[in-house]
C-alpha cells in the first residue's frame, strides 16, 4: 500500500510537472503569459483598458494618415493651379492690343488652361475626388473637359462679345456675374456642390483626430475655405476667379484691341482678378499646410502614447524571457528526476523492499 500511495503522490507530482512545463514552452512560443485573461489576473481590467486605448489611436491615427495623403494630392493640385494663374496672369500683361497674334494665341492657350484645371479640380485620391466635399463620390467639374463651352463659358464669351466703346466696366460685370452663378446650365461645378442646402452651406470636411477632437482640412472646388478673397473683381472664390479669367481670355478676339482704352481695360480687369486669386490661394496653401504641421504633430504624440501603451501592456501580458527559459529548464529537470523515481518505485518488488 506504502509503494501505491508512494506511486500516486509521484504520478499527481509528475502531472502538476508537465502541465507547467506545456505552460512555459507555449509562453516561450509566443512570449505571452497565456491565452486568457485569467491567466494576467489582477491584471486583466489593466490590459483591457490598455487594449481599448491602443485601438482608439490605431483608429485616430488611420484617419490622421488618410487625411494627411488627401492633403498632399490637394496641395499639389493647388500649387499647379496656382502655377497656370500667375502663368495667364504674366501673358495679361502683355496684352496691350498691338499684336493681333499674341491675343489669338492666348485665347486659344486659355481654352486649354480651363480644361487642365478643371480636371485638377476633379484630382481624386483612393477613387475619391478632393474637392468634391462629402459627395466625394462624384467629380466636382461633371464635363471637365467640354468647360471651355460651359453655360459660364458660353456666359462669359457672350459679355466679351459686346464690348463696345466706353461699356469695359459692363462687361467685367457681366463675367463675374457669370462665374459667381450658381444656376444649373450655367455653372461647371456639380448640382451637389451648387446646391445651397448642400454643398454651398456644408460644413468642411474634418478629421478626428482625439476624444472629441477634430481638425478641418478639406477644400472644395466652387467655394474658399480658410481664405477669404477680396477687391472688386472676385467672386469669393479663388478657383471661380481663375476659371473667369481664362474664360475672359478666350473669348478675346483680335479686331477688339481696336477698340484701344476698353479692350485694355477689361484686359486689365481679368489682371486684378488673377492677381486677387493668385493672392487668395496663397493664403488657401498657407492654411492648409498649417493644418498638416498640425495633423504631423498630433500623429508623432500618437506615435509616442502608442509605444508607451505597448511598452505598458507587455509588461502586463508577456512574459520575461530570460526568467522563462530558466524556468523551464528547470522544470524539465525535475519532471526527468519525477520519471526516474517513478520508475524506481515501480520496479520495487516485495523482496526488494524487504
Amino acid at each position: 500500500m506504502a509503494t501505491v500511495s508512494t506511486l500516486s503522490r509521484l504520478d499527481a507530482g509528475s502531472l502538476a510537472l508537465r502541465m507547467r512545463l506545456d505552460a512555459l514552452t507555449r509562453q516561450v512560443a509566443d512570449g505571452r503569459k497565456g491565452p486568457h485573461y485569467g491567466d494576467i489576473a489582477p491584471q486583466a481590467r489593466l490590459a483591457i483598458d490598455l487594449r481599448a486605448d491602443l485601438a482608439r489611436r490605431e483608429a485616430w491615427q488611420g484617419n490622421i494618415d488618410t487625411a494627411q495623403a488627401r492633403t498632399s494630392v490637394t496641395q499639389n493640385a493647388m500649387q499647379r493651379i496656382a502655377d497656370i494663374a500667375t502663368d495667364f496672369y504674366e501673358k495679361a500683361t502683355k496684352l496691350d492690343g498691338t499684336s493681333a497674334t499674341l491675343i489669338s494665341a492666348v485665347a486659344t492657350q486659355a481654352r486649354a488652361a480651363m480644361t487642365e484645371i478643371a480636371n485638377l479640380l476633379n484630382e481624386t485620391h483612393a477613387g475619391q475626388y478632393v474637392f468634391g466635399g462629402t459627395d466625394s463620390a462624384n467629380p466636382p467639374v461633371p464635363d471637365a473637359a467640354g468647360i471651355a463651352s460651359s453655360g459660364m463659358a458660353a456666359d462669359i464669351a457672350a459679355a466679351v462679345a459686346g464690348l463696345a466703346p466706353g461699356n469695359a466696366a459692363t462687361v467685367a460685370a457681366a463675367t463675374l456675374a457669370a462665374a459667381a452663378s450658381d444656376a444649373a446650365g450655367t455653372t461647371p461645378f456639380s448640382a451637389f456642390l451648387s446646391d445651397p442646402a448642400r454643398g454651398l452651406s456644408e460644413l468642411r470636411q474634418a478629421v478626428p483626430t482625439g476624444e472629441g477632437q477634430s481638425i478641418d482640412y478639406g477644400i472644395v472646388a466652387n467655394r474658399n475655405a480658410a481664405a477669404t478673397s477680396g477687391g472688386a473683381q472676385t467672386t469669393g472664390s479663388w478657383s471661380r476667379d481663375i476659371l473667369r479669367g481664362l474664360a475672359t481670355l478666350a473669348a478675346l478676339d483680335p479686331s477688339q484691341a481696336a477698340l484701344g482704352t476698353d479692350f485694355t481695360d477689361l484686359v486689365a480687369s481679368v489682371r486684378v482678378g488673377l492677381r486677387g486669386a493668385i493672392d487668395t490661394l496663397g493664403v488657401e496653401q498657407g492654411a492648409l499646410g498649417a493644418t498638416e504641421e498640425r495633423l504631423q504633430s498630433i500623429s508623432r504624440r500618437h506615435d509616442d502614447l502608442t509605444i508607451t501603451l505597448k511598452t505598458q501592456l507587455a509588461s502586463v501580458e508577456e512574459v520575461d524571457m530570460a526568467e522563462t527559459l530558466s524556468r523551464l529548464d528547470a522544470t524539465k529537470t525535475q519532471l526527468e528526476a519525477s520519471y526516474r523515481a517513478i520508475a524506481l518505485v515501480s520496479s520495487l518488488s516485495l523482496t526488494n523492499f524487504l
